[in-house]
């Protein structure tokens, strides 16, 4: 399993607010294509987003898990609802499960691997929940 840093609030906006696109401005690698991935709130917010709503606040911890569905180029933003945007990579996602406590931890540029230790904190909330 990888893990995407996202800065807050988009971080939980895709994890209680039914964002379901990540733009980017570089293509998703053909690999993590159909990928769970962790979703990780960085450690610094988007000074420039505008975003209401609770559990906007939390930083440097996993806050979901999702799948990343597909990655398309789109000029005017307009295919991805309110949240695309223009002239951006747009990473689609699905089955997004926010958790229910965020897992602390520090995150990295890019895709990157969580350790075995995150990712059964991760696991273990599941696991708790049935």
């Amino acid at each position: 399993m990888r893990a995407l840093t996202i800065r807050q609030p988009w971080a939980g906006a895709i994890a209680h607010q039914n964002k379901r696109v990540e733009n980017r401005s570089w293509k998703l690698p053909a690999k993590h294509e159909g990928a769970r991935i962790l979703i990780h709130a960085g450690a610094a917010p988007d000074k420039n987003a505008i975003v209401y709503g609770p559990h906007l606040d939390v930083y440097s911890a996993v806050v979901a898990v999702a799948t990343i569905t597909e990655c398309h180029w789109s000029e005017d933003g307009t295919c991805c609802g309110p949240w695309g945007f223009d002239r951006a990579y747009h990473w689609t996602l699905a089955d997004v499960v926010a958790l229910p406590e965020p897992v602390s931890t520090k995150g990295r540029l890019g895709i990157w691997t969580p350790g075995d230790d995150l990712i059964a904190a991760v696991e273990a909330q599941f696991s708790n929940a049935t």
